[in-house]
């Protein structure tokens, strides 16, 4: 979910690594290579190993689908142990001082399915729309760098981004965020959780899991971790992500069932 072409190498390690322990835990047949581009949804393979995925699909189209192996904590600032937030970034030379004043903007979002980039935004906004509306006019952009890359651009006056990739940004591509800055953060809720195929035993998620707590305590991906900005991880329970849902839930029932 972080690929940045910047941080494949990092990337690259640190699987690597996992997969080296996924191995020692008794799991057979690991890739010794991730799958960037799969010919179907990765997330819908029956061979499914390993996979990170948003906390809002989670909830909705994966239900069922798959199942929530562990959530990795990061050392991102708005970050606090396994939760993360979103941060509204907005052009430099806009004078909003705060959320309400972005009433009657241009509002880019990744995906309709993102919790960091619609969800909670949609959340947040809820309780200042007006007759289900509070943007001008909205704009899919594909990917959170792509939306700071139109508010940098003027193209859009505003986008929520998570604020692991809002740091990454700022680490590996410093340039990109010149002349934006951060209005608001937003609630918090569980990083982006890592995943399996559903129906595996008990026996497979412990493996998987043992896997998991061996790659983030060995010192040889120490380098890898602090490039990916990885802390560590957290075993929840899926009834920790019904946040998520709560806060769809919540903006319905303000009359705010979409951005708008």
């Amino acid at each position: 979910m972080y690929d940045l072409p910047e941080l494949r190498p990092a990337t690259d390690a640190w699987w690597r690594g996992v997969a080296r322990a996924l191995r020692a835990a008794g799991i057979e047949d690991v890739p010794a290579t991730l799958t960037r581009d799969a010919d179907c949804d990765p997330l819908r393979c029956p061979e499914l190993l390993l996979a990170q995925t948003c906390g809002y699909p989670l909830t909705h189209e994966l239900a069922g689908v798959v199942e929530l192996i562990a959530t990795p904590a990061y050392s991102a600032s708005g970050c606090i142990g396994a939760d993360y937030c979103s941060l509204v970034v907005i052009a430099d030379d806009n004078t909003a001082e705060e959320l309400d004043d972005l009433r009657g903007s241009v509002c880019a979002y990744n995906a309709r399915n993102s919790q960091s980039g619609y969800n909670v935004l949609r959340s947040t906004v809820a309780p200042l729309a007006r007759g289900g509306t509070f943007f001008s006019r909205l704009v899919e952009s594909g990917g959170h760098a792509a939306s700071l890359e139109m508010v940098a651009a003027g193209e859009a006056d505003l986008c929520a981004v998570d604020c692991v990739t809002h740091a990454l940004i700022v680490r590996c591509r410093p340039d990109a965020l010149a002349g934006t800055r951060v209005l608001v953060a937003t609630e918090k809720a569980p990083c982006l959780p890592y995943v399996t195929r559903a129906g595996v035993d008990s026996d497979f998620v412990r493996r998987l899991r043992d896997g998991l707590d061996e790659a983030f305590a060995d010192p040889r991906l120490a380098d890898a971790r602090g490039a990916l900005l990885l802390a560590g991880a957290h075993v929840l329970d899926d009834a920790a992500y019904q946040c998520i849902v709560d806060m769809e839930t919540a903006a319905r029932a303000a009359g705010y069932a979409e951005l708008g």
